[in-house]
């Protein structure tokens, strides 16, 4: 899968020092992946879940969401958003017309 604006997702999730650890995993995870669904991303990561028309990603513990959307014809994946698990429950990020 090929990853649209890794540089964005890099910067926001810089203001968390502590993942970027995770942040780098699930790239390098996705890098290689050649997923047609959202049941062989939940293959890998069993947490994620479809939203509207994103995929959100748990990362570390569910401290944090990663939310993209996913061309599964293309192989793309576009990040979208990068949030605390509370800034997510405001649910902002909903009013994004993709979803």
């Amino acid at each position: 899968m090929h990853l649209i604006s890794i540089g964005k997702l890099r910067a926001e999730a810089a203001q968390y020092p502590d993942v970027s650890r995770q942040i780098q995993e699930w790239h390098g995870v996705i890098k290689n992946a050649e997923w047609q669904s959202l049941e062989d991303v939940r293959q890998i990561f069993r947490d994620a879940e479809a939203v509207g028309n994103f995929t959100v990603f748990n990362i570390k513990g569910n401290a944090y969401r990663l939310i993209v959307g996913i061309d599964y014809e293309e192989g793309v994946i576009y990040y979208k958003y990068f949030l605390t698990h509370a800034e997510y429950n405001k649910d902002k990020w909903k009013n994004d017309p993709y979803y």
